[in-house]
């Protein structure tokens, strides 16, 4: 039985995975999971009218500038990714 427990895990989380991205799995570093985060976040913001407005307002700025720096902000949230040591 904890065969099949076990095999009910893993396909609810593979469907979890492949359902949302940025859930992220276990060789996932930190700066890929930050990237993600940030990327929703900016993603959420533009999606939503209402809020992109009240960045629009509160930055004294166009919708449409407001929306074209969060589409930018999405290439490298975090900056460039860190040096891998070889």
């Amino acid at each position: 039985m904890s065969s099949e427990l076990r095999y009910t895990a893993n396909t609810q989380l593979e469907n979890l995975h492949a359902r949302y991205t940025g859930t992220g799995h276990a060789d996932l570093s930190k700066h890929d999971w930050i990237t993600h985060q940030h990327r929703d976040t900016l993603a959420s913001i533009v999606g939503h009218p209402t809020l992109t407005s009240y960045l629009a307002i509160a930055d004294g700025e166009s919708i449409g500038r407001v929306r074209f720096e969060m589409a930018e902000r999405m290439l490298q949230p975090c900056g460039p990714p860190p040096k891998v040591a070889n």
